[in-house]
Order: C-alpha cells, then structure tokens, then sequence
C-alpha cells in the first residue's frame, strides 16, 4: 500500500528547511547562517561547497556572524578510524542568541513552545481555551496567560522573547498581520498581529493554523529534503498547506488553500462557517460530533461531550457499532474526495496527513487512500504517496514558533 504511518520525534541535528527556496534569493550572509543552522555542524569548506561561493566569501562572513554571536565553532565530526589527527573545526548556531515562541489558538486548548535559535525545544505550555468565541480583549488575556505560563516553564523572562509566532484557525492574511475571518473570533479583519505584539511585547507574525502545520514539516519534519508536498490536517477543521520549491504556498492574496471550504454538495450541511456544503462540515470534529450525538448519546450514553464522544464513537466503530461505523465511513469517503483533489490540483511529491485526530485510523485507512486511487485519472504514473505524521499537540505551536524563528534570522542576518 502507498502509504505510511510515523510517529515523529525531535529531529536529530539542525532544523529548518534544508533545501534553498525556489525563486528567492537570500543575502549570502543570511545563506551562510541557514546552511549552519540546517546542517546542524557544519564546517566552512561544506557551507561554501552547498553555496557554490568562494572559501574565502564564507570565512569572511562567518567571522564577521561569529563576531556578532549568531553563530560558534564547534568540534566537527570525528575523523575517519583511517585518519589520524584532531577532528576538523565546525560552525553551529549559538543556540542562546535569542529565543523565539509559538502559540497555537483552537476550539479545545491553547498550546505553546518555546525554541532556541537552533530549534530545541525550552519548554511547552497548555491552557483550555476560553469559551465561545473571543472579543479582541479575551484574546490578549488568555495568549498573555499562556505566554506566561511558558516563560515559567522554560526558564525566560516577561520580556525574553524574541519574537511570537501565533496559529489559528481561519483566514489569516500573514503580511497584514489580520485574520479576516476565523471560528475563534467575535470580529472580522482583526489586526491581531498589532494587538498581541504591544501586549506580549514582542514582534508577533500571524499564521493560518494548517499553515502552522506546515512550516513545522518543512522545519522540523518529514518536508526539510522535500520541494514539493501537501499537509492535510484534520482537527476541528479540515486545513490544507502546499510547500512548492521548497516554500510555502499563501495564495495571491495570502488567505488561499482552504481545503474545508471548498464546496462538495450543493445546499449540503451547514459549516460553522455559515455556508453549506463545505468538505470540513463532512469531515470534521464537529461534523462527526453532530452526528455521533444521534448515533450514541440518543442512546444509553448521555453527556458525553466534545473529544470523549468522539473518542467514544471511534471505539464503538472498531467494535462494529453499526451506525458509529457508518459514520466513519462516510467520512472517510469524504476525506478520500479531498485527498484525490489536492492530489489532481497541485500534483505534490507526496501528501501529509496531520493532527490529533490522526489517532482516528478510518479517516486514512487502506480503504480511504484506495477510494483515493480511483478518483485519480490513470495517467500510467503511480499517485503522490500519504503519510501519516502522529505529532499530537505541539507541531502546530512549534510550526508557529518556525514563523518566529524565521523573522528573527531575517533581522539579525539582514
């Protein structure tokens, strides 16, 4: 079968995305700085040789980044058991330059990471999210809360951030730094970037959530040596990312690729974003919610609620539950629709599947990703494989993080 299922830990040595950006050339001071930084420990001759630069550019430069605190030498690699001699002097990020949060909004929970400037994870922070949907004063309350919580967990001060990354749901317009819409929000077009920053007292750079999710494969994940990918998550929403030349894809207008919204049944079932027919209303938390209250709670099991009624259907589904398995599988058929359009639409190298509810195997059973193949059109070529990435809560907050991580190089490398 043309899938495959991980369970991602940390990575191992270095971060960030490993291949350069199509189309978007970079200072060669900033270029030098995400070699090291993507390579882990690297020394000058291999960032010159990544670069095709001269030696002597990259010894200038990294002297002069050396100088600045942006980055150390280090002892590189141990020479070959065939070689004598002290093992060759390295470059490496200097981890303490700054640190750098993301924040991540949902229905259920906020969750928070806190990254050094080489990636590592300093601490992880969690609330409940305020009930119901937020004026622009809960919001400030709750990510200052939460931004708190985490600088007590990893060890930073009010003001040691460096600068904020902040995820959720919706149509968020990243330049601008306003969400134009969003599940979570009382208001339209709120300029939220500009009212967390002057409260969290740090540059704050807003990202759509699935966005999130897919920054933090490109940094962290299975997309560092991959140009070309799709990341469909599945949480309270249904959420798309496109990585294309080994950047991510907005849109012309920086609100695109909202997978969950676009149309499937005509006068179908109704999205929490007020329209009808939307792919995420037939495949969602809440859409399976809606449905598993009739199937169960109409039964002997009132007052389950939000992710214990949905844990309780999935469990009840694999326990041949009739009208639970039906539900799923109506789902899954769904989910099998929108994977079968990315795929014919953005022919990526390889589609991701993402989120907490991953643990939810109907959604992406062999039989999805089957129903999936037919779709395709036969053009004699095999279709782009699925993964399956069982991150749980943080990659969103530390894809947000990413967004920090990023606006931080950029200011300290020109």
């Amino acid at each position: 079968m043309n899938r495959a299922v991980a369970l991602l830990e940390p990575a191992p040595a270095g971060c960030g995305p490993a291949l350069p950006a199509a189309g978007a050339p970079r200072p060669l001071r900033r270029a030098i700085y995400e070699t090291v930084r993507a390579g882990g420990r690297v020394s000058r001759a291999e960032v010159a040789k990544a670069l095709d630069v001269s030696p002597a550019s990259v010894t200038a430069l990294t002297s002069d980044l050396i100088a600045a605190g942006h980055l150390l030498e280090t002892e590189g690699p141990a020479p070959a058991p065939a070689r004598r001699g002290r093992p060759p002097v390295a470059l490496a990020v200097r981890p303490g330059a700054a640190r750098v949060a993301g924040l991540r909004m949902s229905d259920e929970s906020w969750s928070a990471v806190a990254l050094d400037m080489g990636g590592a994870v300093l601490g992880e922070a969690r609330r409940a999210a305020p009930p119901g949907r937020m004026d622009a004063d809960t919001v400030e309350e709750a990510a200052a809360a939460l931004l708190a919580d985490l600088g007590r967990a990893a060890r930073v001060g009010p003001e040691g951030f460096a600068s904020v990354g902040v995820g959720l749901p919706g149509m968020v317009d990243h330049p601008g730094g306003a969400v134009a819409w969003s599940p979570l929000l009382l208001r339209r077009d709120l300029p939220l970037a500009d009212l967390l920053g002057r409260r969290l007292g740090a540059p704050v750079l807003l990202e759509n959530d699935a966005q999130a999710a897919t920054l933090a494969e490109l940094w962290f994940g299975a997309g560092r040596f991959a140009a070309d990918f799709a990341v469909v998550t599945i949480e309270n929403g249904l959420g798309m990312g496109l990585v294309a030349g080994n950047r991510l894809t907005r849109g012309g207008g920086g609100l695109g690729l909202e997978l969950g919204h676009t149309k499937v049944q005509l006068d179908g079932a109704l999205c929490r974003c007020g329209r009808r027919g939307c792919l995420e209303a037939y495949v969602a938390d809440y859409a399976l919610a809606r449905e598993a209250e009739t199937a169960l709670v109409g039964g002997s099991r009132a007052g389950a609620v939000g992710a214990d009624l949905l844990d309780r259907l999935h469990a009840e589904a694999k326990a041949g539950h009739p009208a639970a398995a039906s539900i799923f599988r109506r789902a899954g058929r769904y989910m099998a629709l929108a994977l079968s359009n990315v795929a014919l639409l953005f022919d990526p190298a390889k589609i991701i599947l993402s989120g907490e509810r991953m643990r939810y195997d109907q959604l992406h059973s062999d039989e999805v990703i089957e129903e999936m193949r037919r779709l395709l059109i036969d053009s004699g070529r095999p279709p782009p494989p699925v993964e399956i990435h069982a991150w749980g809560g943080s990659v969103w907050a530390r894809g947000a993080a990413a967004l920090a991580l990023q606006h931080v190089t950029e200011a300290a490398t020109g």
